[in-house]
């Protein structure tokens, strides 16, 4: 209170912005002259000014609450069990399809490991890791971001959900444009319609006709069975709701179906301890899945044909309490 009333050169103003009374910030000055045995604010008509002794004290005081600032932040980086804390920022599609597995497998091996997992949309995530706000990053785009160590992470596709007995459910495959005269439901790749529109370019010829912006992929799997519109899903997602519900997943044949997730880092030899297993351990999940690619082994990824209704999905697995999703 002291620092805000010689900033604002006010008793009343210092106490407005501390939600105090004007007589509680008085009360609080004068125990400070008290035991300090100094005068520090001269009071006048206009407000109050520093002495010469509480101008030096107002330069200290700033430094005093500066690094208290500091030392809040610096435990911000810490859980409340006092071990290191790792925020990782990822895109929708990642933490459905491969976090789960990926982080189980790290918190067993790391098992003091704290992970804060933030969802937010791609475009966004490597300003965050940019910017400090997360230490890894994992977002999906046609090349990595300009100014962070990125390296590729996971691939995917995105197809069709169509309700059982639609029209296009005989299709093998089939381009977005073939469904053009039907209702969606959005999100889309890239979310905004206005910027999916920028992605897929000339392969359409008319927008989309948008029903209802549904940000869910399991509600947006549910209202596709209700008959409410098509919906754009990952393979991986689809799978794992075509056994309980009365649709099917037809893939794409356009180009941004195909999509690949990088994972970044603000200065990889920068990085605490605990931030960089988890990359390192993210960096291994990823070559491991591409070498049982290359191998012909399952890695994730299913057939590229229609996938029915009453497929069993693959075991699921549990993530840790420990991860904290936004």
């Amino acid at each position: 209170m002291f620092v805000a009333a010689v900033e604002a050169g006010s008793l009343s103003r210092a106490a407005e912005s501390g939600n105090l009374v004007i007589s509680a910030v008085s009360k609080r000055i004068s125990e400070l002259e008290r035991q300090t045995g100094t005068v520090l604010l001269r009071r006048h008509g206009r407000g109050v000014e520093p002495t010469p002794a509480g101008a030096m004290l107002y330069q200290r005081a700033k430094a005093i609450l500066r690094g208290v600032a500091q030392a809040h932040d610096a435990l911000a980086a810490y859980s409340r069990h006092g071990v290191p804390k790792i925020r990782l920022a990822a895109n929708p599609s990642t933490t459905v399809q491969f976090l789960p597995g990926d982080i189980s497998a790290f918190l067993r091996r790391h098992p003091d490991s704290h992970v804060d997992l933030i969802e937010a949309y791609s475009p966004d995530i490597p300003r965050m890791v940019s910017n400090g706000e997360a230490e890894v990053g994992i977002y999906h785009a046609e090349a990595p971001s300009p100014g962070l160590h990125s390296v590729k992470y996971r691939s995917d596709r995105v197809g069709l959900v169509v309700p059982r007995g639609h029209p296009l459910e005989k299709r093998k495959t089939l381009a977005l444009e073939d469904a053009l005269d039907y209702q969606f439901l959005g999100y889309f790749p890239r979310h905004a319609l206005e910027r999916f529109l920028e992605l897929a370019g000339s392969t359409l010829s008319r927008p989309p006709i948008v029903r209802s912006q549904v940000s869910s992929y399991e509600a947006r799997c549910r209202m596709v069975a209700e008959g409410l519109g098509l919906g754009i899903v990952p393979e991986i997602i689809a799978r794992s709701h075509v056994a309980q519900l009365s649709i099917s997943w037809l893939p794409l044949s356009d180009a941004w179906a195909s999509r690949d997730m990088y994972m970044c880092v603000r200065d990889l030899n920068a990085m605490e301890a605990g931030a960089r297993d988890l990359f390192d351990h993210l960096a291994r999940c990823a070559a491991n899945q591409a070498g049982d690619a290359r191998k012909g082994r399952p890695a994730g990824k299913g057939s590229r044909g229609p996938l029915p209704a009453g497929k069993a999905p693959g075991p699921s697995r549990k993530v840790s309490s420990r991860i904290s999703p936004a």
